[in-house]
């Protein structure tokens, strides 16, 4: 049984979730902390639950998800898990993340990339990666069929959609991703995304301005 732990950091307000078990052992997901304040709030949390971090994981590679990948790699030794098609969208945060002001702790690079359909374990857990692209070229969301919930990254929002107009987005592969890779999902599975609260699928189904059809 999964607990989610979920901290808001940076100036784009990124969830950054914390997904840990019984026996406190942990999956980071999309480490967004920037600067000692936020950094520190994180390790206290891991600090005060005992937690023992085994995997790092991205559902992609813009610059606010991203932000703590090297300090979670220097911290606890874990190297990024992403697909393989985000790895470009990862190398140009290092050119463009000066320019918007940010300074930026270059993230490694992980030895083993994520597929559709990889089941990721943690004990007696499974996360199912499901591929999403539109909002990035390679953007993965992780399933958990048992809880019935879904880190989804910035694809599916409550009562909106992730934005197209970065480079690499596709607006209609992100709508395609949407109805039939994540609509397709149980309609009381849990959103958990990558900006914002947190919605179900059904909820989504029945409001979403976004989707038609």
């Amino acid at each position: 049984m999964l607990t989610i732990r979920t901290f808001t950091f940076n100036p784009y307000q990124e969830n950054t979730y914390v997904l840990y078990n019984e026996q406190r052992n942990a999956i980071i997901i999309d480490p967004g902390m920037y600067g000692e304040k936020e950094q520190s709030e994180f390790l206290t949390f891991v600090d005060q639950h005992n937690l023992n971090p085994q995997s790092l994981l991205n559902t992609h590679c813009h610059i606010d998800h991203v932000l703590g990948n090297y300090f979670i790699h220097e911290r606890f030794g874990l190297l990024p898990k992403f697909h393989e098609g985000e790895l470009p969208i990862l190398v140009a945060v290092q050119n463009y993340a000066p320019q918007m002001g940010f300074r930026y702790d270059i993230s490694p690079i992980g030895e083993a990339f994520l597929n559709d359909g990889d089941n990721i374990q943690l004990d007696n857990d499974e996360l199912e990666v499901i591929l999403a692209p539109g909002h990035s070229p390679a953007h993965i969301c992780f399933y958990s069929a048992a809880q019935k919930f879904l880190i989804g990254g910035d694809v599916l929002f409550r009562n909106s959609i992730g934005r197209t107009d970065l480079p690499g987005g596709n607006h209609q592969q992100l709508l395609d991703s949407i109805k039939q890779r994540l609509y397709t999902l149980p309609d009381d599975t849990v959103v958990y995304p990558g900006h914002g609260p947190s919605t179900t699928i059904g909820f989504e189904k029945n409001s979403n301005p976004f989707i038609q059809g």
